[in-house]
C-alpha cells in the first residue's frame, strides 16, 4: 500500500481531480463504486489513509446528486447487556419478515426501519432527545402508528401493550460523541459527479467519475451532533430479523457531513 505525507496525499486527490472523468473499469458499478475507484487510484486499501505524523485520517466519498445516507457508525441502544433490539423491540414490536415462509421459515420476523427527531415513523417510533438526562431515546406513540398498519399494531397491544417503551432504548449523549469522535476524527471529503454512455460496439454501459470536491475536516464537535440530531439531519437505522441483529446505524445525509466538524479547508 502506498504511503503519502498530508501534502502528498492533497497533490494526489488534485491530480486525480484534474484528469476530469475517469473511466470505473476496475469494481462493479454500486453505491461504494466511488469509493472503490479512488483507493485503486491511490493505491491504499480501505479508506484508511497512511499519513505519517498527521494523525488519524479517513476518506470518505459521495456522490454529489445522490440523497443516500452516509453510515457513521455502528452503536447498540443501551444498556448493552438487555440487548434491546433482538430481546425487546422485534418480538414485542417486529413484524413479519416480508420473506417469510420462503427463504426463511414462516415465522422469521423483522425490525428494519429508519427513524428520526422530528417526525414519527408510520409504525409510530421517533428519536426524542433528553437534555436534562443527557440521553437520546426511542419512543413510540400508538396514536402516530398508521392506519394501513392497524393489524400490526393490535398485535402489538397483545405483546406488549400500547404504551410507552418501558424501558426506553437509550444512548447517552456522551456516549455517542466518544464513539462519533473516534470514528471521524479527521476525514477528507471528496465528492464525484457521475455519468454513464453505451458503448456503440458492445452495447454495454460504461461508467465514468469526476472527482471534483474535497474537504479536509477536523476538529469534530460533538455538541453539533447532537443538534444534528435534534434537527432531524441524523437517522437511526435498524436492521434486525429474527436469525440475526444487522446493527443499529446512525446515518447521515451525506452533504451534511461538515456541519459536524470545527475545521473545514477546501482542497479544490
Amino acid at each position: 500500500m502506498k504511503i503519502y505525507t498530508k501534502p502528498e496525499l492533497i497533490a494526489a486527490l488534485r491530480a486525480i481531480h484534474e484528469r476530469g472523468w475517469i473511466e470505473n473499469t476496475t469494481r462493479s458499478s454500486n453505491h461504494g463504486a466511488i469509493g472503490n475507484l479512488l483507493e485503486d487510484l491511490l493505491e491504499i486499501t480501505e479508506n484508511n489513509l497512511p499519513l505519517p505524523n498527521s494523525g488519524e485520517w479517513e476518506l470518505k466519498t459521495w456522490r454529489r446528486k445522490s440523497t443516500a445516507l452516509l453510515t457513521l457508525f455502528h452503536i447498540e441502544p443501551s444498556p448493552t447487556a438487555l440487548k434491546f433490539v433482538s430481546a425487546m423491540l422485534l418480538p414485542s414490536y417486529g413484524w413479519a419478515h416480508r420473506e417469510a415462509g420462503g427463504r426463511y421459515s414462516e415465522h422469521e420476523m423483522s425490525f428494519r426501519q429508519t427513524i428520526y427527531a422530528t417526525r414519527y415513523s408510520d409504525r409510530g417510533f421517533k428519536v426524542v432527545l433528553d437534555d436534562a438526562a443527557r440521553m437520546v431515546k426511542i419512543s413510540f406513540n400508538a396514536e402516530q402508528v398508521s392506519p394501513r398498519h392497524a393489524d400490526w399494531l393490535e398485535s402489538v397491544r397483545v405483546r406488549a401493550g400500547l404504551g410507552e417503551l418501558n424501558p426506553q432504548p437509550y444512548w447517552g449523549y456522551d456516549d455517542l460523541g466518544y464513539k462519533a469522535g473516534s470514528k471521524l476524527k479527521n476525514v477528507f471529503l471528496i465528492g464525484a459527479d457521475r455519468r454513464t454512455q453505451t458503448d456503440p460496439l458492445t452495447g454495454l454501459k460504461r461508467e465514468f467519475f469526476h472527482y471534483n470536491h474535497c474537504l479536509m475536516l477536523s476538529q469534530f464537535n460533538a455538541a453539533h451532533f447532537i443538534q444534528l440530531l435534534a434537527d432531524g439531519a441524523i437517522y437511526i437505522d435498524f436492521d434486525a430479523r429474527s436469525g440475526h441483529n444487522h446493527g443499529t446505524k446512525f446515518r447521515l445525509r451525506q452533504n451534511r457531513l461538515p456541519e459536524l466538524y470545527e475545521q473545514i479547508v477546501e482542497v479544490f
